[in-house]
Order: structure tokens, then sequence, then C-alpha cells
């Protein structure tokens, strides 16, 4: 299985408004593993971003200035989350953004292009109802080092989620553990040889006034149950004349 942890970061908080994206960070896991591929760009929304957003990420509208927009790499970006599963913290946002720049050069959505997304906000909260379900809570939750997380980034967020997301699964996966490993040679010697070293089991059965005693325990129970006890065999009705 292929999966895409994805995080962005925009000029604001409602791309129905004309938010952009300004950065797009995704790292990759294939079979539950970091395979060390990731993508990541920062992107010239062509519009200032709102100076509270500008407080979470840091990312300044003289440093997008140079930046390509999202025209010149959205394909670049298509072609690294095709065919994956994403997996996104408070999924709604950034496919509404992401779906919104696809939809302004009129590219597929991204329904068309992956298969499918995990909301890791949605799966912390049906896990812990109740508690925080914050990114930096997570961390501290599952014991992810966010230290570097001073300031929102896309690809650091990611990289954080997909510790997150490992963690939060980790149940699931060591139901399934090793059942698709067939024994090694030097596995199927180790175990011959245990049953080998094992000494022979002892066999105690009961004296006969232990078979006596048990036996009218049984009528004890019996007499008591009025014939209910379920460690006697049930008398056969007598025929009927």
């Amino acid at each position: 299985m292929r999966q895409i942890v994805l995080d962005t970061e925009t000029t604001g908080l409602e791309w129905r408004s004309g938010d952009r994206v300004i950065e797009i960070g995704c790292v990759e896991l294939v079979n539950r593993k970091l395979t060390g591929r990731h993508y990541h760009v920062y992107i010239n929304p062509e519009r200032d971003s709102d100076p509270g957003a500008i407080e979470v990420h840091g990312i300044t509208n003289e440093f997008l200035a140079d930046k390509p927009k999202f025209r010149d790499v959205a394909a670049e970006f298509e072609d690294f989350v095709r065919g994956g599963e994403l997996i996104i913290h408070n999924a709604n946002f950034d496919v509404g953004f992401l779906d919104n720049e696809l939809t302004l050069i009129n590219r597929p959505r991204l329904g068309g292009i992956c298969a499918g997304v995990i909301d890791t906000l949605k799966m912390a909260k049906e896990l812990n109802p109740g508690k925080r379900a914050t990114l930096d809570a997570l961390c501290e939750r599952f014991d992810v080092d966010n230290a570097r997380r001073t300031l929102h980034g896309a690809l650091l967020d990611a990289e954080l989620l997909a510790e997150v997301y490992l963690a939060m699964t980790r149940g699931q996966e060591s139901l399934i553990i090793g059942l698709d490993e067939a024994p090694t040679a030097a596995m199927t010697e180790e175990h011959a040889a245990s049953l080998a070293d094992r000494p022979p089991l002892t066999v105690l059965r009961a004296s006969e006034d232990e078979l006596a005693e048990h036996a009218a325990v049984l009528a004890d129970i019996a007499k008591a149950t009025k014939g209910g006890c379920l460690w006697l065999p049930s008398e056969t009705p007598a025929a009927a004349d």
C-alpha cells in the first residue's frame, strides 16, 4: 500500500474567500514504512498572506515573490500523489484548498487522482473523545519529538504526522504481524530442537478415593438443582406404558 502524508500552508483560512496555497509538503509511506521520498514546494499565491497566517507559519510575502505559481508545479505534484492514499490532519481544510487550486487551472480534483483520504483529526477524536487532537497534542500523546516545530511548516508537519499516524495505527499492524512470513529453515530446526529438549509430560490420574469424592460432589449439585447438573449425563425419560 502506498500512502502520502500531506500538509499545506495557506494565505488564510478560507479558500472560498480567495485564500491560496503557499506551501505543500508530502512524505511517502509504502507498506507502513517511510521510504525517504518526499515532495516539497513553496508557491507564489499571487496575493498577500493575512498577517495572522504569517504569524502561524512565518512565510512572508517577500519570500514567496519569486516562487513558482501553482500552475507551474501542478503536474509534478499530481505525479507524486497519484494513486496513493492521502493521510491529512483536518483533511477538509487541505483538500478544499488543493481542489480549489486544481479547479482554477482546469485540472482533475484530488478525488480523481488519489485512492482516498484518511483524516487523522477525525481518527484521533474517535480514538480519544474529549481529548485535544491538535498535531502538537498527538505528538505529546504518542511520544513523537516535535521540538523543531516552533512554527508550522508543511514538510515538517507531514513528517511529524507520519510518525503520529504510524503510532496511532500500530495496534492494527500488530494483529497481523508475521502472518505473511513463512518459517525459515533455521526457525524450523530451532523449534524441533526445543521440542526434543522438552521433558515428557507427567500424567497424574485420579485415585479411587478422589473419583468417589468427585462423584459425591456432582450428586450434591444434581440434588440441589433438581437434576440440573451440567457435568452429569441427563437421564433418558422412561418409555410410556
